[in-house]
């Protein structure tokens, strides 16, 4: 079996996000927390006409600004 056989399943991407989630999981507790915080994104788009931007459109907005939910595991 070949060191990449992963690109034949899924991603670079989701591979990235699978090991990140890996390595924070096996934290202790307070860096744990610490490291779930960093790993919470916003998406957001704009749209531009003649050099004048539109509304912001958040992608995944923010549900609720505790706890980050945990994913369902891969």
């Amino acid at each position: 079996m070949s060191s990449a056989t992963w690109r034949s399943v899924f991603t670079y991407n989701k591979y990235a996000q699978i090991t990140a989630r890996a390595v924070r999981q096996s934290l202790k507790e307070g860096e744990r927390v610490q490291a779930e915080k960093r790993g919470v994104t916003a998406l957001k788009y704009q749209n531009w006409e003649n050099g004048v931007g539109g509304q912001q459109v958040f992608l995944n907005p923010e549900e609720d600004k505790g706890t980050p939910k945990k994913s369902a595991a891969v």
